[in-house]
């Protein structure tokens, strides 16, 4: 190996990283070459595409389109109202009303395509302005900006770096949720740790929230597929080797890493814009049914690559299900949250907890990350053949879900990992420090 291998686990989670690859894929990610040490894995890691997810790893000349994976840009969003939960006012009903009109202005599952759209998009702007597009449509505020991870925008995007099938699958997804573990949650806020922090972030406990989870949807699957093509090709000309093909990587000085670097960022843009515009329609649901703004709390990215700067050193650090938490003071901190840090978004799985965090000075030791969510301990097809329909309705409790259970079995909460463990462990140590705590009321599942 190149570099330390570090994972994080609980005494408890132990035994769920050795179920899979995890270890092995983050062993093999140690030994690519102009690797910075350590190699790191989360509390929610399992088995991925090369590097498991739940990898961070930084390089100083070097970029891999399998460590960054194929949903680039995955994130994730909070919307906060300033409405107060009442079981009258969201009922069953009621949340099954909200479910419907939502459905109906984003649609859901592998290929669904935009009806609904305001106004003509220009992908071309889109993936090189990303959020801030939006904004001079009057489709994002000012705010939405600022609370948006790199404002929305990653510069030096490159649309023609995309090729023509990537373009053709992106036509018309802008908007749409998507397939898999990506949702659309309304919440409440259930428990506050830090009540100091709740206040200047105005979190109050029975809040309702909105949380949006969703990429770069067929563009950024394309578009790593493309690039690990090319890469695999390329390699030997320029005397890279990798573990496997999935770890395919170049030196950032190559033409082939700098055309998928820019490509990348372009698919970064797009969902950036992707999670923004669904904003855009949960917020005109909102405001018909209860007046109410929701504005944005933080939007973060979990698969990604950019250039940051650890340890006095500038790196390119990659992030493969994983989420970036600033410390208070830190400089990369918009404006409004350079006092106390930004917010990290932690959605746990389906009809579980989700937490707000926020990164402490220690967590340096992880470039400024945490975990992403609850991390898988079945895979899809284990998961449908395991799981009972009664288990998954136990599991579920009173939360809304409108889809059968046939469709989003993979997606159950039997599937994932405990939200509540993989919290405490970075939080024990002293990386992140819990803020407030959300259970669902309603759920949308991509499929």
């Amino acid at each position: 190996m190149n570099a330390e291998a570090i994972f994080y686990a609980s005494e408890a989670l132990l035994p769920e990283i050795s179920r899979d690859l995890s270890l092995q894929q983050l062993q093999n990610t140690a030994s690519l070459p102009d690797i910075v040490s350590p190699v790191i894995a989360m509390p929610d890691a399992h088995q991925g595409y090369g590097v498991p997810v739940g990898g961070v790893l930084a390089t100083h000349n070097l970029i891999s389109a399998g460590a960054v994976g194929m949903d680039i840009n995955c994130g994730v969003r909070l919307l906060v109202s300033q409405l107060t939960y009442d079981p009258e006012k969201f009922n069953i009903t009621r949340l099954h009303q909200l479910i419907n009109q939502l459905e109906h202005l984003i649609p859901i599952g592998l290929g669904g395509r935009h009806k609904h759209n305001p106004i003509n998009f220009d992908l071309k702007e889109i993936t090189g302005q990303g959020s801030q597009y939006l904004a001079k449509k009057g489709l994002a505020t000012p705010q939405d900006i600022e609370h948006t991870e790199e404002y929305g925008c990653l510069d030096g995007a490159n649309y023609h770096g995309l090729s023509e099938r990537a373009v053709i699958r992106a036509r018309d997804e802008l908007g749409t949720l998507g397939s898999g573990n990506h949702f659309i949650d309304i919440l409440k806020v259930v428990e506050i740790f830090d009540t100091d922090l709740a206040q200047k972030w105005h979190l109050f406990e029975n809040q309702i929230c909105v949380m949006i989870h969703s990429g770069s949807r067929a563009l950024g699957h394309q578009t790593c597929l493309d690039y690990l093509k090319l890469f695999n090709q390329v390699a030997p000309s320029y005397g890279i080797s990798f573990p496997n093909r999935e770890l395919a990587a170049l030196p950032l000085t190559s033409k082939e890493a700098q055309a998928y670097f820019g490509a990348m960022k372009a698919c970064v843009n797009f969902a950036f814009a992707n999670r923004q515009l669904m904003t855009y329609f949960v917020r005109n649901v909102f405001q018909k049914n209860f007046q109410d703004e929701l504005p944005l709390l933080y939007d973060v990215a979990h698969n990604i690559a950019k250039w940051e700067v650890h340890h006095g050193q500038k790196m390119l650090v990659h992030r493969k299900g994983a989420t970036r938490a600033l410390p208070a003071g830190h400089p990369q901190n918009p404006k409004s949250y350079l006092e106390t840090g930004h917010p990290a978004i932690v959605p746990g799985s389906m009809g579980t907890a989700s937490y707000v965090l926020v990164g402490l000075p220690k967590n340096a030791q992880t470039f400024h990350s945490v975990n992403h969510g609850a991390g898988r301990r079945m895979s899809r097809t284990q998961a449908k053949k395991t799981i009972r329909e009664d288990e998954f309705k136990q599991k579920m409790g009173e939360t809304i879900n409108n889809k059968p259970f046939y469709r989003i079995a993979d997606e159950a909460p039997q599937a994932y990992k405990d939200i509540d463990q993989v919290v405490e462990t970075l939080t024990e140590i002293g990386l992140t420090k819990k803020v407030v705590k959300l259970l669902p009321l309603a759920v949308i599942n991509g499929e």
